[in-house]
C-alpha cells in the first residue's frame, strides 16, 4: 500500500500559478523516488493567500485553509525581488513559518516549504535556453536574444524575456500570431527539466525544502 502526499501551493500571481504547478509536482515526484516506501504524489492544489493584517497573519490563515483541505505540505512562493533572498527570509518567511510552528492549535498545515526565486519566477524560465527558443520558434543565439547570462543574474528577467520575444519575432512571418510572455508560462513549466533547474541555486534550495518536508512526514530519513 502506498503513502499519499497532498501538496498545496500559494503563488504571488496567476502567471506564477501556471508556471510553477508542474515544477512543484515534478520536484515532489523526484524526491518520492528516493523514499524507501512507495509514495503517491497527488497533483498540487493551488490555494489563494488568505487575507490578514500582516504577512504572518496571512500565512497562518492560509495554513489553516490548507489543513481544512487535507493538505500535507504547503509551498509558499515569494519572489525575492533582489539578487538575494535574505530580506524575504528575514521579513516574511521566517517570522511566518515560526509563527505557524509555535501555534498550539494543530488544525494548521505546519509542513511549510519556501519557494523563493531570485528576482522573480521568470528567471527560472531561462534555466533551459534551448527550450525557451524552441517554444518561441527562433534560431537566434543567446547573445542575439539578450539572454546570455545565468538566469538569476538578470535584474529584470521578465523584461529580458519580453525583449527576447520582441527580437525573436522580428524575423518571423507577419502572418504568424505574436507570441506573448503569457503564452509560454505553462508550456515551459511543464517541459522544463529538473536537471536544468538544478543549475539554478534558488531551485536547489526549494528542492532541499521539499526533502525536509518528506522528513517531517517520516517518508524520508
Amino acid at each position: 500500500m502506498s503513502n499519499i502526499i497532498t501538496i498545496g501551493y500559494v503563488t504571488e500571481g496567476t502567471t506564477d500559478k501556471r508556471f510553477l504547478e508542474a515544477i512543484i509536482r515534478k520536484t515532489f515526484e523526484e524526491i518520492a523516488f528516493g523514499c524507501p516506501s512507495l509514495i503517491e504524489v497527488y497533483d498540487p492544489i493551488h490555494i489563494d493567500m488568505c487575507l490578514g493584517d500582516t504577512y504572518v497573519a496571512q500565512v497562518e490563515a492560509t495554513a489553516s485553509e490548507a489543513y481544512s483541505k487535507g493538505i500535507s505540505v504547503l509551498c509558499i512562493h515569494v519572489d525575492s525581488d533582489s539578487a538575494k533572498d535574505i530580506n524575504v527570509m528575514k521579513n516574511k518567511i521566517l517570522p511566518a513559518f515560526n509563527n505557524v510552528e509555535n501555534i498550539q492549535d494543530q488544525r494548521l498545515c505546519k509542513n511549510l516549504v519556501a519557494l523563493i526565486p531570485m528576482q522573480m519566477s521568470e528567471a527560472w524560465m531561462l534555466a533551459d535556453k534551448n527550450l525557451f527558443k524552441e517554444e518561441v520558434g527562433t534560431n537566434l543565439s543567446d547573445e542575439d536574444l539578450g539572454i546570455n547570462k545565468k538566469p538569476e543574474l538578470f535584474a529584470d528577467p521578465k523584461g529580458v524575456i519580453e525583449e527576447a520575444l520582441r527580437r525573436a519575432q522580428i524575423q518571423l512571418p507577419r502572418r504568424r500570431n505574436k507570441i506573448l510572455i503569457s503564452d509560454i508560462y505553462q508550456p515551459i513549466g511543464q517541459k522544463l527539466s529538473l536537471q536544468s533547474l538544478s543549475l539554478v541555486p534558488s531551485f536547489v534550495r526549494f528542492r532541499e525544502g521539499v526533502k525536509q518536508a518528506y522528513v517531517k512526514l517520516n517518508f524520508l530519513h
